[in-house]
């Protein structure tokens, strides 16, 4: 009979009915013991206390499992597997609350390996930013101490460099006192004093030795270089021949052999180098034409600009001997306009005044013209690059590139300074304005001294070490060469070889300091009597008072302190980098 006849007959047996008294009872003690009925097996309750499984969860009801219970016992048992299955899942919630399951171990891994690569981030950037206030420290040290630095510098690393006469006679003052005591002292004082010799020798070969390796694992492009100054001085050849043959019989300027200019054809590289091969082509005035330079500015000589004047000269001599080329000034205008070209003035100048912009213009047509008649146009890819004072364009030939840029100047008398297209930083000037530049003699300079010194590319490694390490100071690469040509004519050559690499880094940054100290650093080519014979600068500028490129920090008391600062930052990053090696 199913479960529901037995609801709804009368008929059949007595139904069952649970004992109200207190007694032993089949029911009582199996409920007791924690088991219910469940289908027609009987399965036991977990224990009170006991972790919950799968094992012991129990099986839903069935309608037809007591088949011979009362109403009565049948809703007992529902209820009392409506409890265990609740009491199941609160023990469930709970272990779940409790003890979370772990993510999986494929996003551990990733996750773990950036969180690695996070923190090994965040500790080279804070060991960074100690070391920066590290040197910010021991710049603050250093400007209460600059008199003890001094002898600080002389006993520690050997500094000496000669043009100081403070330190000079000082050091004159100490080899007397030296041998004073010398010659009045007995065996045992000369002992001590050959040992303390001995001590500072050793000290010194320690610090060459470190000035040895860090030379020689310098990164030094010097190949790279080379290579790019050799093909953009070929280019200049090819272009010359051509341009001689493109102006002739005109009153175009006529271009000369052009000069490499620039770090890259000094032989050194600074870290803030736009990968640019300039050369300066000096224009000479065409027949019929003369230049003369006029000043047209004030205050630093070392910002000076010019204005190129063109004066039309008699050609008559030139006329008798047979030339096809009349004089400018005798003949009149309309023979002029039907026989032979227009002049100078009415081409590329404004007024009496050689135009910088149009003759950019002019320049950058004569190159394109020229192209096709150099050889290097059967292999290479010219693109020209928009500049309204230079010609500047891009070479390429496969997945190499080359990037020139060809200034144009004016030569001051027969001497190595010139008045050039470029202008200068920070300032637009008028279109007839020339900028002086002695980047010509400075060339000069690095070829002079790469022939006098043991290591003709010491001081260039010198140039590349600090030009590395600049980064956030505040000097500029300009400065850092000012001062390193300062030091080469201070130093005697000899000097300059690699065992005494580590001294002339510290003899380089002595010969600053004292130029911050003194708020002065001087032009090197302008007014300087050091300068070797080799180096032509026109009469006049011989005997001028060499500008200041320091004198913003005499003016400006902050910008003076923020440059010790620097110098502070510059001295830890280079104590830094010889103690590394």
């Amino acid at each position: 009979m199913g479960l529901e006849e037995g609801w709804g007959s009368s008929a059949g047996p007595e139904p069952c009915v649970l004992p109200l008294q207190p007694g032993p009872s089949p029911w009582r003690e199996r409920l007791a013991q924690g088991t219910v009925l469940a289908g027609p097996a009987v399965q036991a309750l977990p224990a009170a206390g006991a972790s919950p499984s799968c094992d012991h969860v129990p099986a839903a009801p069935t309608p037809t499992a007591c088949l011979h219970c009362s109403p009565a016992e049948l809703l007992l048992c529902v209820l009392l597997q409506t409890m265990a299955l609740l009491s199941l899942l609160f023990v469930l919630v709970q272990g779940l609350i409790q003890y979370p399951q772990p993510a999986g171990d494929g996003l551990d891994e990733a996750t773990h390996r950036r969180m690695q690569e996070r923190q090994e981030l965040l500790e080279h950037e804070m060991a960074r930013l100690l070391q920066e206030l590290d040197g910010v420290a021991a710049a603050e040290k250093e400007n209460k101490e600059v008199t003890k630095e001094v002898e600080s510098d002389r006993n520690k690393d050997r500094v000496n460099v000669e043009g100081n006469k403070n330190e000079d006679k000082e050091e004159d003052e100490e080899d007397n006192v030296a041998a004073r005591e010398n010659e009045g002292s007995d065996g045992g004082k000369e002992e001590s004093t050959s040992g303390g010799i001995q001590d500072r020798e050793g000290t010194r070969d320690a610090g060459n030795k470190q000035g040895i390796l860090l030379f020689d694992r310098i990164e030094w492009p010097v190949e790279d270089l080379e290579r790019g100054c050799s093909e953009t001085a070929e280019l200049m050849e090819s272009f010359t021949r051509v341009f001689v043959d493109s102006v002739s019989d005109s009153f175009y300027p006529v271009p000369q052999e052009a000069i490499g200019v620039g770090s890259a054809f000094e032989g050194w590289s600074p870290g803030d180098w736009d990968g640019v091969y300039r050369v300066l082509v000096p224009l000479n005035p065409p027949p019929g034409h003369s230049f003369h330079l006029e000043l047209n500015s004030t205050g630093q000589v070392a910002a000076r600009t010019f204005n190129v004047r063109v004066e039309l000269v008699c050609m008559c001599q030139r006329e008798q001997l047979g030339e096809k080329l009349l004089c400018l000034l005798h003949h009149s205008q309309e023979e002029l306009q039907h026989k032979q070209e227009r002049s100078l003035l009415e081409t590329l100048c404004t007024g009496s005044y050689l135009d910088v912009e149009k003759t950019s213009r002019w320049f950058c047509d004569l190159v394109r013209c020229s192209w096709l008649h150099v050889p290097q146009s059967y292999s290479w890819h010219l693109v020209f690059q928009r500049c309204s004072r230079s010609c500047r364009f891009e070479l390429s030939r496969g997945r190499k590139s080359l990037m020139v840029e060809m200034l144009f100047g004016v030569r001051q008398w027969d001497s190595d300074i010139f008045v050039v297209s470029q202008t200068t930083e920070a300032r637009f000037p008028a279109s007839t304005a020339w900028v002086e530049t002695s980047a010509v003699a400075e060339v000069k300079f690095f070829w002079y001294i790469a022939r006098q010194v043991p290591c003709e590319s010491l001081h260039l490694k010198c140039l590349q070490v600090f030009t590395r390490i600049l980064r956030g100071t505040g000097f500029s690469s300009s400065t850092w060469k000012t001062v390193v040509m300062h030091v080469l004519t201070t130093v005697p050559l000899s000097r300059w070889s690699r065992r005494e690499f580590a001294r002339q880094l510290w003899d380089i940054m002595a010969y600053l300091r004292r130029c911050l100290k003194s708020k002065r650093l001087e032009h090197f080519v302008l007014g300087n009597k050091r300068l070797p014979e080799v180096i032509s600068v026109p009469p006049a500028m011989r005997g001028v008072e060499p500008p200041n490129l320091f004198e913003h920090l005499a003016r400006d008391p902050a910008a003076h302190r923020e440059a010790m600062k620097a110098y502070g930052q510059l001295r830890f990053r280079l104590w830094v980098l010889l103690s590394s090696r």
